[in-house]
């Protein structure tokens, strides 16, 4: 890997390799992200499998974390997505109608549909997929942007 994180072409063949092996992820010992940017609420997550993090490819797996009331701002994304509840309790609002999540809900969000995510007091946990390499790669438009 370079210092930036990004793969070097020349470990090309090594990382083929890689990619056909299971990889492990564990949670509690990936860093926090977010929480800073006010255009996304106070949300914030822990990327567990990304492209240019780990050698994975197709999907981008993580956990959503929001203190009491916490929030992440409508936006829209070009891939769809999924949500699973781990713990605590929110409204994810979808194209205007409010869905509950909480622990052993999933929701499925369409390409594009505008959503956003408000937590209930206790806080909210869940988990996030997308159908892309890298976390990069989904294009965020806030709604109020």
């Amino acid at each position: 890997m370079t210092t930036t994180g990004a793969f070097d072409p020349i470990y090309a063949p090594q990382i083929a390799a890689l990619m056909s092996l299971a990889v492990f992820a564990n949670a509690a010992e990936t860093p926090l992200e977010g929480g800073e940017d006010p255009a996304f609420g106070s949300v914030r997550w822990r990327t567990l499998f990304c492209a240019d993090r780990t050698p994975t490819r197709g999907m981008v797996m993580g956990i959503a974390e929001f203190g009491p009331m916490g929030t992440l701002l409508p936006h829209r994304h070009g891939p769809a997505e999924i949500y699973f509840g781990l713990a605590g309790a929110g409204i994810v609002t979808i194209d205007g109608t409010p869905h509950p999540i909480a622990p052993e809900v999933a929701l499925y969000i369409p390409d594009d549909a505008e959503h956003g995510t408000v937590a209930g007091p206790q806080g909210l946990r869940f988990l996030y997929v997308f159908p892309r390499d890298r976390f990069a790669d989904v294009d965020y438009r806030f709604s109020g942007a």
